[in-house]
């Protein structure tokens, strides 16, 4: 008969947020045990499940308990055999691919330059350099609490545009062409889109600031128009909430480390997050699943 499995949550000592999981098996896990793990989700923002060995598949079908994976818009990310894995790698595969390097490394939240962003956020490292490793975050949530009340008062009820533009990956079959043929296309292909600049968690009902340094890019007023002094006003928010700190050093900032055998879930709407990449050729590697939880993505407007 099948030992019942027992999970331990851990919250680290002087973390800003996150929990570590230990004695989690994904294929022993009950709906009770995912409904638990979902609600730390939302609760402590980051959730890193120890000691897990998880096959491509084992992986996605993990993230399908909580919700629909999402396929990434642009093949070049896709693992090989799981379209759902979103490879960042700057190691080959032996077949020819070998996803993205140095991916993420600026401020955001995933898919925000999209109409329906995604709700939660898988990642599971594969090779872990040895030198620079973890990912950045800022919680939005505080962010917004920490806000001088005049500045609440200027972004509340307002709506923010974002656009990928900005950070676009140049493909293989990119080069040669003209750079103004590449921004139409990206244009084309993903259209900027408007999301409220503060909205209601839909699960915790935390007000919560959506905005990135890397895709946001203008506010607008209830009315649809451009507020005035807008790219003034996002200047201040991004760095009021640390996301100009070139050191990593504002409060708002969380640094969120990993090691061999970590899976780290964290909830996309409360947080944007910056990796740390080496600035010595290192090799590492890691797949991420994306998913839809099923509940609105953004809440109501604040």
């Amino acid at each position: 008969m099948d030992v019942p499995m027992t999970m331990k949550v851990v919250q680290p000592e002087g973390a800003k947020m996150g929990v570590f999981v230990e004695g989690f098996i994904a294929a022993k896990a009950t709906e009770d045990d995912i409904a638990a793990l979902r609600a730390a989700v939302y609760r402590h923002k980051i959730v890193v499940l120890k000691d897990q060995d998880l096959p491509p598949q084992e992986f996605v079908e993990l993230g399908r308990r909580f919700g629909e994976p999402a396929v990434y818009y642009q093949s070049m990310y896709h693992h090989p055999e799981q379209k759902e894995i979103f490879v960042s790698s700057n190691i080959g595969n032996g077949d020819g691919k070998a996803g993205v390097p140095k991916t993420g490394r600026f401020w955001h939240s995933d898919y925000q330059f999209m109409p329906a962003p995604y709700s939660i956020t898988f990642i599971y490292p594969q090779v872990v350099p040895k030198k620079s490793r973890g990912t950045y975050f800022i919680d939005m949530g505080q962010a917004y609490q920490r806000l001088p009340a005049k500045l609440k008062e200027v972004i509340n009820g307002t709506y923010c545009w974002h656009s990928a533009r900005r950070y676009f990956k140049i493909r293989p079959s990119d080069v040669y062409r003209p750079i103004g043929e590449i921004q139409d296309e990206i244009e084309l292909e993903t259209p900027p889109v408007r999301h409220p600049t503060v909205f209601a968690h839909p699960v915790t009902g935390e007000p919560t600031l959506y905005i990135s340094e890397a895709g946001t890019y203008r506010i607008d007023d209830r009315n649809g128009n451009e507020l005035s002094g807008s790219t003034g006003t996002l200047r201040t928010l991004f760095e009021a909430i640390g996301q100009l700190d070139s050191n990593f050093c504002h409060e708002n900032i969380h640094l969120q480390t990993f090691t061999e055998g970590d899976l780290l879930v964290w909830d996309n709407r409360s947080l944007t997050h910056h990796a740390l990449h080496s600035s010595e050729p290192e090799p590492a590697k890691s797949f991420r699943v994306t998913v839809y939880d099923g509940l609105p993505y953004l809440g109501e407007l604040v």
